[in-house]
This record gives C-alpha cells, structure tokens and sequence, in this order.
C-alpha cells in the first residue's frame, strides 16, 4: 500500500511513547508499504536525526515545530474559535505540501499521527485514519487543575475548546486507533468507528533478564520523562503516600526514581536516604530494569499504555500498577502483573513482590510470555495494516 503519514513529530531521538511508537511501526510497515512521511520537527533535533527516519521511509518532508508559548499563539488562540494546541499546531506551508501530494500520487490511506494536526489535512476522499495517544482535553484538565486559581476559568475555555474540536475530528475521520480501551471507550461516545492497536516492546532489544536473590537490597523503581505531568503526578503521588506505607513494611528497601527532567524541587523535598534519584541518566535502559527487583507504576493521569510497564514486563521485572495503569493490557492480576487501586493495596503488593522470590520470579517469566505473544512490534504493525485495508473495503 502506498500511505501518507502526517504526523505532530519527528520520531527521533526515542525520547517519549509517541516517538517509540511510531518510529517502531514504521520499521515494520516500510517492509511491506511505500510511505511518505510529512512531519514537525522540533529546533533540538538534528539533521542526523532526520537522516535516521529518513531511512525508513521512502520520502520524508520536515516543518519546523512553531513555538507554542508564543505572544501569536497565544493572541490568535483568545480570538478564534481554536483551543492553544489546536492553533500551535497550524501550519499552512505543511497543508500546502500535504495538498500537492494528493495530486501527485494515489495514495491508498492518510494515517494521521495526533488530532492538532488533521487541521493540515485538505479535505479528500481518500480513507483518513487518526491515532489518538491520549485524550488532550483530559491531559490539559490536570494543568489547569494546578495553575494559579486566578487563570484558572480562562484555561477551562480552552480546555472545552479543545474537547469539542477533538470530538469533531472523530467523527470527521474513516477510522480513529486508540491506544487502550480506555480511550476507546470514550471516543466510542462520539463514533463507532474506532479501535485499538496497542503499544508495542522491541522483544529484540529487551531480553529476559537472570533472577538472582539481593538479600535485603531490594529496589522499587520508577522510571519516566518528567517533563510530562503524567509522570510528574505519579512520582509525587509515590514519594507522598505509597512509599511511606512500604517503608514502614520493608525498612531496607530504596527508591530509585530515573528519568530526564527531574525537577530539583521535587528531589529537595523528597531527600529521604531510601529514595535515589538519578535525573538524565545515560543508562541503558534495560539494565534500569534488569537492576530493579520491580517497578511501581500507578497512574492517575491521562491514558493510553504506559511504556514503562511494557518494556518492565519484556525484561521480566514485576510490575505492581493501578487499574488505569493495566487498562487495554491483556493482563490477569497475580499472574503476569499485580493491581492495587488504594495506597495500602499498592504498598501492599509491593511488599509482597519484595518479599517473595518465587512470586517475582513468577510473574517476570510470565510477563516476558505475554510480551512475546501479543506486544511485539511485528503484531502489532499487523493489526494496523489490516485497519488500512478494511477502511478500503
């Protein structure tokens, strides 16, 4: 099939979900498809990283990415109809180029990577299908939830703003993929025209790792890009009221919290001699994880599947998560994963895994089975292909 792919982002450097994602389906569907790849780019990314998605497509255009706190963005945002991302993301000169493509070839399918950017998608006949990873509105509500209560009321403008129009793009669409079923069955509200392909692990770069018994060192992790809220949410909602509660359990155990971005004032208030932290980490990752007796990772914010959680399973580190947390994952509690929804549950559970070398070890190695059978990457870019060739039927 020949395809367009629009997407809000240049999937290089790997550094978010979204990236993974689409960088890893397209090493799968170039195998089998020609796809043409129209894409932003933010000003941190390198020509080298172009070159290294350019190899993956047959033909690849690039439009640096608008500055989204700008005195424009901003202006023309309080004057139209628009919500803030919506106007951050228009950019005329892709439509322009997106409209001469049409032209010239016969593409099979649009596959639309993020709502903001549709709006760069001339109006045509030819099949569109549109990957949500979150529900913004959903995302943005938390921000407003935590700015000042001055501007909170005008904030909740934009945030209605922005739910009505991404509400209006599922229903304008051939086909909306969802990433979870929990985001699916809010846009299932709005149109039946929907489905999900998960998030998906290279099984070939994250291998089962040696169980080996630490003793009394037990490390509980959390890993994530902090600059997104989600992650930012969970880290304290951890540090706050689960971690006490497992401390008081297991005295020996530490918390070692990694990513990029880790805010100083979170490591200021939280400079307990249990809990490491270790902010912008080279580390490979799956050493992050094959060091780790387990991985603590409920949410509260957002949607879609949580990358950590799935790259944790690969390596066979337990994961102990919330109900939101394994939402859309074709997981079964104490057998592959543990869920717990109160603090006490999830202190609980940890404890339990912490404890245990048989349990861990029991839901590792079942884990990397259930990694294997239904999350690599090969499955799941053939569940997408076979939404591209229904929307043509």
């Amino acid at each position: 099939m020949k395809i367009l792919l629009v997407s809000s982002y240049l999937p290089y450097p790997l550094y978010s979900g979204g990236h993974i994602r689409l960088y890893n389906l397209l090493q799968e569907l170039s195998k089998n498809n020609e796809i043409t790849l129209v894409c932003e780019a933010r000003k941190d990314q390198t020509a080298s990283d172009i070159e290294v998605v350019k190899k993956l497509v047959k033909e690849l255009h690039v439009f640096p990415r608008k500055k989204q706190w700008s005195l424009e963005t901003i202006t023309k945002t309080g004057i139209s109809e628009n919500a803030f991302l919506i106007t951050g993301h228009n950019l005329p000169e892709m439509k322009a180029l997106v409209t001469r493509l049409l032209i010239k070839e016969a593409f099979d399918v649009i596959h639309v990577e993020t709502s903001y950017v549709l709006q760069n998608v001339p109006k045509t006949n030819i099949p569109i299908i549109l990957t949500e990873h979150n529900l913004e509105y959903k995302v943005y509500e938390k921000y407003v939830n935590a700015a000042p209560f001055i501007i909170r009321p005008i904030l909740r403008i934009d945030v209605k703003k922005l739910k009505k129009q991404e509400e209006i793009y599922w229903k304008q669409v051939s086909f909306v993929v969802a990433v979870s079923e929990h985001e699916k069955n809010s846009i299932a509200q709005f149109t039946n025209k929907v489905g999900v392909v998960p998030n998906g692990v290279d099984i070939h770069a994250f291998k089962l790792k040696k169980y080996k018994d630490t003793g009394n060192h037990k490390q509980v992790l959390f890993i994530g890009d902090f600059r997104w809220i989600q992650n930012r949410d969970t880290a304290v909602y951890i540090l706050e009221h689960i971690w006490p509660k497992i401390i008081q359990k297991i005295p020996s155990a530490t918390l070692r919290i990694v990513g990029k971005n880790i805010p100083d004032a979170l490591i200021r208030l939280h400079n307990k001699s249990s809990v490491i932290f270790s902010k912008n980490t080279n580390e490979n990752t799956q050493d992050i994880f094959s060091g780790a007796n387990m991985l603590l990772s409920p949410i509260r914010v957002g949607g879609g599947t949580q990358y950590k959680i799935l790259e944790a399973m690969a390596v066979g580190t337990p994961v102990v998560t919330n109900t939101l947390g394994s939402v859309g994952l074709l997981v079964s509690h104490n057998k592959n994963i543990l869920i717990g929804n109160t603090t006490e549950e999830l202190a609980n559970l940890t404890a339990e895994v912490l404890e245990s070398n048989a349990l861990a070890m029991k839901i590792g190695v079942n884990s990397r089975k259930l990694i294997e059978k239904e999350y690599s990457w090969k499955t799941i870019a053939k569940s997408l292909e076979q939404i591209y060739k229904n929307v043509r039927l």
